[in-house]
């Protein structure tokens, strides 16, 4: 599973998450954001610089899969079994790159606190401006998953088994921006034939996590337990189902 953290944050980050993978035998990856962690950069950390981060990161997701068959890892990754995800910026970037051509084929996609309609978080024509910042439609568009689900067909959003976690009183990705982005991606599922409900989707009212953005505060755990259920089922062999 290849998982990429928030803006601010670093890959280390949340270890309980990872030892929840790593007991039911998947792997964890992952990966530093551009400007964060060991190549932090104080720029690439401010809020007006979030669509320049996804830029960069989107391409190196290729990279990083490509890296994992490098032969000094000993075959120890499945390369036939591989996940995405991410929370915030991370899930933004899991979000538009399942847009892309799947040079790799991931079997599930997990995100959290996140959004696929970047309209809706810069454009205050729409309606939600929580960050205070706006950037010009051109700068979205090439970035903006609701906007890539079907174009250019193929590939657009290839339907997978999809995990959204999010608190409704998220104060930094609002929930109705994201609530509207899930409620387009059934529909394409729906339109090529696809079972919308393949795309799992779990709330809470509120969790009393700093500005109910991350970590899921007191349902940290239930969260933490939900996804990695939901990687168990699509990852693991031996449990996988099929959609």
């Amino acid at each position: 599973m290849i998982w990429m953290h928030g803006r601010t944050a670093y890959k280390e980050i949340d270890s309980g998450r990872f030892s929840r993978w790593l007991k039911r035998g998947i792997a964890a990856v992952s990966i530093d954001l551009p400007g964060h962690g060991e190549r932090a950069d104080e720029r690439a950390e401010a809020a007006a610089h979030t669509l320049d981060v996804l830029s960069a990161v989107l391409p190196e997701i290729d990279h990083v899969v490509e890296a994992l068959a490098d032969p000094v890892w000993q075959g120890v990754f499945d390369l036939e079994h591989l996940g995405l995800g991410g929370m915030s910026l991370g899930g933004m970037a899991t979000l538009r790159r399942l847009c892309m051509p799947p040079r790799h084929d991931f079997m599930c996609a997990a995100v959290e606190c996140t959004s696929g309609d970047l309209r809706g978080l810069y454009d205050p024509a729409c309606g939600s401006h929580p960050w205070g910042l706006s950037a010009p439609l051109e700068r979205i568009a090439p970035l903006d998953p609701s906007q890539h689900l079907a174009s250019p067909p193929p590939p657009g959003f290839a339907p997978l088994p999809l995990l959204v976690l999010h608190s409704e009183a998220d104060a930094i990705v609002p929930w109705r921006v994201q609530e509207g982005f899930v409620m387009r991606l059934r529909a394409h599922y729906a339109a090529v034939g696809a079972d919308p409900y393949m795309i799992e989707l779990r709330t809470w009212p509120n969790t009393g996590a700093p500005q109910e953005h991350a970590g899921f505060g007191r349902v940290s755990n239930e969260a933490k337990e939900i996804q990695a259920d939901f990687l168990a089922r699509h990852l693991v062999p031996d449990r996988r189902t099929h959609p």
